[in-house]
């Protein structure tokens, strides 16, 4: 899988906004180039709301343990909750570690936000492309049950 295949995949889904900054735009440079995805049918970002999934580029400060910055490299992150985390990884969130997050293909903690239930994959291929698109496809769902808890 590439990244366009699975952009397309994520744009694909009911009510999402993608917001993909670029230079010049108002957020901040380090994210420019990367992609982040909400529930948000009415195209604004939800408010006190992280993205229910990521793409990100490149290094990060205090996030390079994925070694991200040679061309061709990314990380698809998702929110996946405590039980999904556990199921995956074989660890409680908040005691995640991986003996090598910048291994491609594999399903990883998040190396910064494994304790909130997020997993990582770099470039997904063969073994992790149909997990990575389940696993978006259900912090999608998760994300639309939280937007309409919210509105009741």
């Amino acid at each position: 899988m590439d990244i366009e295949q699975l952009l397309a995949t994520i744009r694909g889904l009911p009510g999402v906004l993608h917001l993909n900054p670029t230079a010049g735009s108002d957020h901040p440079e380090v994210s420019w180039g990367d992609h982040f995805f909400y529930y948000a049918p009415d195209g604004r970002v939800p408010e006190r709301t992280q993205p229910y999934a990521t793409i990100v580029t490149k290094d990060y400060p205090g996030d390079t343990l994925s070694e991200l910055d040679p061309p061709g490299r990314w990380r698809v992150n998702i929110a996946v909750g405590r039980a999904r985390f556990i199921e995956l990884t074989g660890t409680e969130p908040r005691d995640a570690g991986a003996s090598s997050y910048r291994t491609a293909d594999v399903i990883l903690p998040h190396p910064v936000y494994a304790s909130a239930g997020w997993i990582a994959v770099v470039n997904p291929g063969d073994a992790t492309s149909d997990t990575v698109v389940q696993l978006v496809r259900a912090a999608h769902a998760d994300a639309e049950r939280r937007a309409a808890r919210r509105r009741r």
